[in-house]
Order: structure tokens, then sequence, then C-alpha cells
């Protein structure tokens, strides 16, 4: 694996407050608009200094020296020419996925992995671990030996093009003990635990913390479907399902952090009774029905990508969850008109898209009076999404900025 690039990329400053509305041509607010250009960027995938006006607002003159600085760090690299008609060919501008790598940490309740993620979103190395039930002492070593192991692969000079790591962990980790399995009190170890200043006391490295359904949602939202929808609800379908929303093309977290937190919503099971939904469609459910056939459920966790088709349980698992899911996203968009509902997970491509497939029908049963059905579609980014998005949370914090701001960007550029 080689990390290597030519420039280590400069300190960004911390953009001074400003009205999210376009660029701005003052000096004090160069760091914003360096994040801005950065941000346009990595959206469209390569775009002209004059592209980058037109969206902006800010002056050719001053996109020039914006992109002549983030060029001469290493930031940005220059595409092959583009020839029209007439006049001088545009020279696309590219984020360089040299430049920046990030750490990303996902702490499950079945497993844990560490990533090691490029500029542009891409995983360059991985690491994985399973266990009966998440130890904090355990995770601290996992987290600092991974990082150890992942930095050998780095030269040291280049060590300060890591922005950071950003860790996606279930909040409450101590909660639903009983339904993993856990013994009696063994996940009370987590309460009062403040995994970020441990994890900061034993890397150099700055340390952010985020939910970990929160985090796959804004991995959804940069790198998966999130162009296409303003407004979605998202499902990620993990040892415990969770999800998230976004409004306006911004996660939105709520006054106490807990918003899109759709585990503990309501539906029906087949037996017509009350559930959470978490008590259906998780994958400790599937776990549960495996043990109960005496099936091995360890491929669950080996592997996302690796499960085998279990046959009868595993379709009992996707028809109960489908059926919760469906109530989940009618229950969704009769308070908010979200234009998607996406549903992705801890499973390979082929189970996700019987998932969804199934969920589909399901809706179509209910009753839609009313109802303005959104689309419901799969995930785009997969598996890794809790640890991408955790991975993401460094380079927004240093070069990157969010994307209500960017939406904003599009429609002031289509009104042009």
């Amino acid at each position: 694996m080689s990390l290597t690039h030519d420039h280590s990329p400069s300190p960004t400053r911390e953009p001074e407050p400003i009205s999210a509305g376009g660029g701005a041509n003052q000096v004090r607010v160069r760091a914003y608009n360096e994040r801005l250009v950065l941000s346009i960027v990595r959206r469209h995938r390569g775009l002209s200094k004059a592209d980058i006006a037109r969206r902006t607002g800010l002056s050719a003159q001053t996109v020039s020296v914006i992109m002549r600085a983030l060029e001469k760090d290493g930031l940005l690299m220059r595409g092959e020419p583009v020839r029209g008609k007439v006049g001088q060919p545009s020279i696309p501008m590219y984020l360089n996925p040299e430049a920046v790598f990030s750490f990303g940490v996902k702490i499950g309740r079945r497993s844990a992995d560490l990533v090691l993620m490029d500029f542009v979103g891409k995983i360059r190395t991985q690491l994985h671990r399973t266990y009966r039930y998440p130890n904090p002492e355990e995770i601290l070593f996992f987290i600092s030996d991974g990082i150890a192991e992942v930095e050998a692969a780095i030269p040291a000079a280049q060590r300060d093009s890591v922005a950071g790591v950003g860790i996606a962990a279930p909040f409450e980790l101590w909660n639903w003990a009983e339904e993993v399995g856990a013994p009696e009190g063994a996940m009370d170890a987590w309460r009062g635990f403040d995994l970020q200043a441990e994890v900061s006391a034993r890397i150099s490295y700055p340390v952010y913390l985020q939910n970990d359904a929160t985090s796959a949602c804004g991995a959804e939202l940069v790198f998966g479907a999130g162009p296409l929808y303003p407004d979605f609800i998202y499902f990620y379908v993990g040892s415990f399902i969770g999800g998230g929303i976004v409004l306006n093309s911004s996660v939105f977290v709520g006054r106490t952090g807990t918003a899109g937190a759709i585990a503990p919503l309501p539906v029906r099971n087949k037996r017509g009774e009350t559930a959470q939904l978490l008590e259906i469609a998780s994958i400790f459910v599937l776990e549960n029905l495996l043990r109960e056939r005496g099936l091995d459920p360890q491929p669950l966790w080996y592997a996302a990508e690796e499960w085998i088709d279990f046959g009868e349980p595993l379709e009992i698992w996707i028809q109960d969850s489908a059926e919760a899911l469906a109530q989940a996203i009618v229950a969704a968009v009769s308070i908010i008109d979200f234009s998607a509902a996406i549903i992705d997970g801890g499973f390979p491509d082929w189970v996700r898209a019987r998932l969804v497939k199934a969920t589909v029908a399901a809706v179509n049963r209910l009753d839609l009076q009313g109802i303005v059905t959104p689309d419901i579609i799969e995930g785009i980014v997969g598996p890794q999404a809790r640890a991408i998005g955790g991975a993401s949370l460094p380079i927004f914090a240093r070069y990157l900025i969010d994307q209500t701001v960017l939406f904003k960007e599009i429609d002031n550029a289509e009104g042009n």
C-alpha cells in the first residue's frame, strides 16, 4: 500500500462565522472559502475554475488564488484539459486522494472495525475484530494497537497527513445487553466510560465521536444517495437497527442528538403485538433464529460480505423485518414528507436487495390513504457505512463544510 504524495497539506484555520448563502472575498474568511471550494470539488468530482466561481459567487480572481494555494498544498490536482468549441480549454480540478487520510472506528455489539480512509472516501486498509460483547479495555487496545499497525505502512514524514480518528459507536452501549446474550452486569463497564477521552489519552491524533447510526447516515449522505435526495429517512440494520434523518441535505440530530433513533419505534409483530422495531429488524434476531435451529450464527459476524444463504430462517427474518420496516416507513412519512427511505446494513448486497424488495411489497400491502409513498431504495455505501462515517468526521472538521451549504450552492448555481 502506497500512501506517498508530494506535499503535506497545511492546516486549515477555523472559519469565522459567515452566512451560508455563498462565498466571501474578505481575507478574514479565507479558510471558509478554501473549505467551500474543496467541498464543491468533492461533491461534483471535478470542476473547472469557472464552474467553481459560478457555483460559489466568488470572483474569478479569488478562486484562482484559492485554487493555486490548494494545489500547492497538494489538496487539489489537475485533470486533463477539456477542449470546447471555442476559447481556451478548461482544466478540471479534483481532490487529491493522497493528500489527507483519516482513521475511522466502528464499535458494534458483536464486532469492531478500524479503517484508514483517503481524502475521497476510499478505504485503503481495514482491521476487523469479533467478540461476544464489547469490553472497554479490549476496545481501547484494538484502537491503539490497530492504529499503530496501520501506521507502520505510512512513512513517518507523512503522518501529519492523518486528520484524526473518528469513532462511530452506539450511545448507551449497556442497553439491551440481554438481547445479545451478554452476562448480567458485563456491559455496565460502559456506564460513565468516556470513550473519546480514553482514546485521546492513548493516541496523538484528534479524536471525534458520533453515534454509529448517525455516522452511517452521514456516510450515505456524503458518499451515497445523498445528492439524489435532499430529504430521506435512513435505516441501518446492524446487530441492532439504527437510523438517521436527512433534511435539506443535512443530517438532523434534534434537540438531544437522538433524532432518527428509529430502534424504539413501536410496530406490530406478526402476532399483532406491539414491539419495538429493534426487536424484529435487527441481526441479533436472525442470530437467535439460527441458534434455535441448531445452526452456527458466527458467520454473521466474520465479514458482512461473506454471509451464506441460511435458507428458511433467513427468509423468515427478511419477511418479518420487511413488515416492520414498512410500518416504520409509513409512520415516518406521515410526519415528514420524505422523498426516500434508504435501507442498508451489515450484510451482503444480495441480502440487502431481498430485504428492500420485501419492504416495498410490505408497504404496498398497507393502507396508504393520505400517504405519498417515498422511493424505497438500497443504500449505496454498504456494510462499512458506520466506519466511513466515522472517518469522515476529522476530514469535515478540518477541510470541508457541511452539506447544507452545498445544497444552497446548487440552488444558486441553477438559478444563474
